[in-house]
Parts: structure tokens; C-alpha cells; sequence
């Protein structure tokens, strides 16, 4: 396993995390950082059950990530031509379009794309996130949510793993009317809890959805990107490890750098024990 290099606040000049032949990841901020902005679907949700209902339609399982990212493209598409549809629409209209096309299916492409979408309602958090979560919480941040998909069936997610109760608001895009990764988006999420954007991080694990957040104004603060070879989402893989100091041992998928791998997160010291220049 790859350990992570520890960063060091402060310091915009210090590379943090350089190994593998990546370019190194810098950081510098936020100074007053109060609130755990959360990506949904894979950061939090498991979407791994989504493959069997695939194959409850006769479709391979290996159709779900392809289908999952063609419902991404076209709801980025929609925001970049200026307009809007909710991520339900989206997805069943891909399924719509993907389905026919698998070599010998045959069945009802309606009944078949609702029988999938409606796999979201029952998909469950990874393992690691209960108590990822609740150590944030409990380490003074503020948590909130904000999905491409749908609030109500985060506060399902989450109700099930006993959870909402640690998140102060959950967002969608329904309220911007732009998909993440539109700066908007993030702008959003700020504004309804009343804080500045650089008073927020996002945890995230898509590369596109850290981009989209970083594109935002905010003084003093630069972004942990990788350049090349980012593994994306994938369990275990190995990545940048973090971008800055989070919740120690808290176990969380990642920590607002979208190529972290599962369980590695930088330590923080919790709000309260932090100096006024820390």
C-alpha cells in the first residue's frame, strides 16, 4: 500500500504527495476551513448493486459504469449549452438509448431503465464511511452534501447508515439549475450555509468534480490536482493521497482530492484544538 506523504500548511512552495512520477501536489488553505462539502454517488454510495439490476434486464453488468458516465456527460452537455434536466431524466433517457443496442436484448426498454434508476433508492454507503463521517463531525466541522443527483435519496442513503443527523443541509442541483462540475454549483453550497468559499473544502472522488470546484475564486487557496495517470474512483487504487490535514485516522474515502485512494486520509487536528494562527 501507498502511504501518503503528510502535508504542511502554509507553505505554497512545499510539493506534498510527489511519488510514481506525478507531479507533486501543492497547498496552501484554507486558514479557516469549516465546512466538508461532499460529493454523493461514489463518494459516499456504493454503486456497485447497480450492476445487478443490469443483469435482472438481461443486460452485462459491465454496461453500468458506461451507462453512469454517459448520464455525466450529458448533464455536463446540458449545463455547458446553458441549460437543465434533473439527473432522473438524464439517466433513463441514456438507458433508453443503451439498451436496445446490447447485442440480443430483447424486453421493455421502459420497464428495464426504471427497474435500474430504481436501484439508486436502495444502494447502501461504503463500509469506511460511517465512521469517516462521524469523526469529521465529531472533530468540529460542519458537513453538507450536494449531489447531481437527488437530495431526497441522499437522506435516504444516509438515514440508512444512520447518518443525517451529522449533516447540517443536503444540496442538489435542482437549486443552481447547473451540474457540478459548474463553479455555480459549489458557489451554491457555500451560500446556504452561509459561509465563504474559501472557508469550505469539497470531499470528492472524481477528478472532474475537483477541477469544477477549484475553477471558483478564493484567495490564498490552490488546489491538489493530479496532471497524468489519475486512477479515478476505483477501490484501492493508488493516488494523490490528500491535499491537506482532515480528520486523523477518520477513514473517509477521500478528502477533497478526487484520486485519493479508500481509507487513506491526511490527519487534522479537530477545530478546537487548533491556535488562532494554525
Amino acid at each position: 500500500m501507498t502511504h501518503p506523504v503528510r502535508p504542511r500548511l502554509g507553505n505554497p512552495h512545499k510539493a506534498v504527495g510527489a511519488h510514481h512520477g506525478r507531479r507533486p501536489c501543492f497547498y496552501d488553505g484554507p486558514r479557516d476551513l469549516q465546512v466538508l462539502v461532499f460529493d454523493v454517488n461514489e463518494t459516499l454510495s456504493d454503486l456497485t448493486p447497480l450492476r445487478a439490476r443490469f443483469e435482472d434486464v438481461g443486460a452485462p453488468a459491465d454496461l453500468m459504469p458506461t451507462w453512469f458516465a454517459g448520464a455525466l456527460r450529458d448533464g455536463f452537455a446540458l449545463t455547458a449549452a446553458g441549460a437543465y434536466a434533473d439527473f432522473a431524466s438524464v439517466a433513463l433517457d441514456g438507458l433508453r438509448a443503451l439498451l436496445p443496442d446490447v447485442d440480443n436484448w430483447v424486453g421493455d426498454v421502459e420497464a428495464a431503465a426504471r427497474h435500474i434508476l430504481d436501484g439508486f433508492a436502495h444502494l447502501e454507503v461504503h463500509p469506511d464511511v460511517p465512521d469517516g463521517v462521524r469523526k469529521l463531525s465529531d472533530a468540529g466541522f460542519r458537513l453538507v452534501t450536494i449531489t447531481n443527483g437527488s437530495a431526497a435519496l441522499t437522506q435516504q442513503l444516509l438515514g440508512k447508515a444512520g447518518l443525517v443527523d451529522r449533516f447540517e443541509a443536503l444540496l442538489d442541483v435542482h437549486g443552481p439549475r447547473r451540474w457540478k462540475p459548474a463553479p455555480f454549483a459549489y458557489q451554491y453550497a457555500a451560500e446556504q450555509v452561509g459561509v465563504r468559499p474559501e472557508q469550505t473544502l469539497l470531499v470528492a472522488v472524481h477528478p472532474w468534480d475537483v477541477d469544477g470546484e477549484a475553477a471558483r475564486p478564493r484567495p490564498g487557496r490552490r488546489p491538489c490536482r493530479w496532471r497524468s495517470t489519475c486512477p479515478g474512483p476505483q477501490r484501492g487504487a493508488s493516488g494523490c493521497p490528500g491535499c491537506t490535514r482532515r480528520a486523523k485516522r477518520a477513514g473517509a474515502r477521500s478528502s477533497g482530492c478526487a484520486a485519493a485512494p479508500r481509507g487513506v486520509v491526511p490527519s487534522v487536528p479537530s477545530r478546537s484544538s487548533r491556535s488562532p494562527a494554525d
